[in-house]
């Protein structure tokens, strides 16, 4: 089962600034890094790798990473790094980098010449022998960087590479865009890859925990994918309107909310963070016992083809559940019929539907949208004599 992909929220094209900026406060310094500094700075903690992106799709081969050694050794100029220079000094030490781009090319050069510098940053892939060489096979095949000699060790260490730095004046929205167009390996970065990688604190871990949750797995019927991180900005919204009162919701920029809710949930508490978590789960059992294995899909009258997964419903109805009482929550669930064919019909709601399908980030209607699912579960539960619980 797919996600569904509704028409763009406002703010999320590739290609769009949707704001006035100052072209003055873009800042990109070209670095010209030796390996070697690279390897300094992974083993100092200077170089987040964002490693969550090394259990995801598209992680390359010994082989692969054995050809990109072998360029080096050629002295063949590989393809350039992009980095963001970290400000937050909560997370990161001063002038640490978020590699956006290249992070598979600089695992698989400090995977060869330092594992140990990839152990700090909390991969441990073990070291790398070379393997399926094209121009180097008779000399190198099967050897690591130990049975290399001096002089191609020093080659390696002292080859230069391009880093592209995006300094921190640069406006947030400008940096994302940059980013957005980074084409790598053919497949341009997704939006949450970007707020991933350029946002490093406890919200990553929260993310993750929640997108692998049993609670997500089963409510969703395992239709929200792990690749692209589809899942964790699932995640992301939920807590983006459990934490910004929705009737309030005022963003010109969907993609700057959610970046900005990463950032708020770095600064919660441990406390506060597992509250949330265990509200979220909460809501995922809940919405599952009501909606079955319609949950988070549109679904109207008489339908009985289950749709995929619609983010804007999925962010609605869990964090409307999430908001009620666990008595009020029990209720909903011995009233599910009710709730079920409300909803039904709410779909029937020309301009619910098209809150839930086209521009699913436009102001009125995200209010429009929670402030129905809000008065669906009201009513269910004052008809059933629940209201006060």
């Amino acid at each position: 089962m797919e996600l569904e992909r509704p028409d763009e929220e406002p703010g999320s094209a590739d290609d769009r600034i949707t704001a006035p900026y100052d072209p003055s406060k873009i800042e990109i310094q070209t670095l010209n890094p030796t390996i070697n500094l690279l390897i300094s700075r992974l083993i100092n903690g200077m170089i987040d790798l964002a490693p969550d992106f090394q259990r995801k799709a598209g992680i390359w081969s010994d082989e692969q990473q054995s050809r990109l050694i072998e360029s080096l050794l050629l002295r063949i100029p590989i393809p350039s790094f992009y980095a963001s220079e970290l400000t937050d000094s909560s997370w990161a030490q001063d002038s640490s980098w978020a590699i956006v781009d290249g992070i598979q090319r600089l695992t698989a050069i400090a995977r060869f010449i330092a594992p140990e510098a990839l152990a700090e940053s909390g991969i441990d892939s073990g070291p790398l022998k070379l393997r399926g060489l094209e121009y180097l096979k008779d000399d190198f095949e099967g050897k690591g960087y130990n049975d290399l000699s001096g002089r191609m060790q020093i080659r390696l260490n002292e080859s230069q590479v391009v880093v592209h730095l995006i300094r921190p004046g640069t406006p947030e929205e400008v940096k994302f865009n940059i980013f957005a167009r980074i084409n790598t390996g053919g497949l341009p970065l997704t939006r949450q890859e970007i707020r991933h990688a350029l946002i490093p604190g406890p919200a990553r871990k929260l993310l993750s925990s929640l997108a692998e949750s049993p609670e997500f797995a089963s409510a969703t019927g395992h239709g929200v994918y792990s690749e692209r991180m589809a899942d964790r900005e699932m995640v992301l919204r939920y807590l983006a309107f459990r934490l910004a009162d929705p009737s309030r919701f005022r963003s010109q920029d969907f993609d700057q909310f959610l970046a900005r809710t990463m950032r708020q949930v770095n600064r919660l508490t441990d406390d506060e963070r597992e509250d949330h978590a265990q509200d979220f789960r909460r809501a995922m059992a809940t919405a599952e016992e009501i909606f079955e294995g319609h949950a988070f899909r549109k679904q109207f009258p008489g339908q009985t083809r289950r749709s995929p997964v619609n983010k804007a419903i999925f962010e609605t109805v869990s964090v409307n559940l999430a908001a009620l009482s666990e008595p009020r929550r029990a209720a909903l669930v011995r009233s599910r019929e009710q709730v079920v064919e409300g909803f039904q019909q709410l779909m029937t709601d020309r301009n619910f539907e098209r809150a839930v399908s086209v521009g699913t980030g436009d102001r009125a209607k995200v209010v429009g949208r929670f402030a129905k699912v809000h008065e669906l579960f009201s009513t269910v539960l004052q008809n059933n004599g629940s209201s006060s619980q």
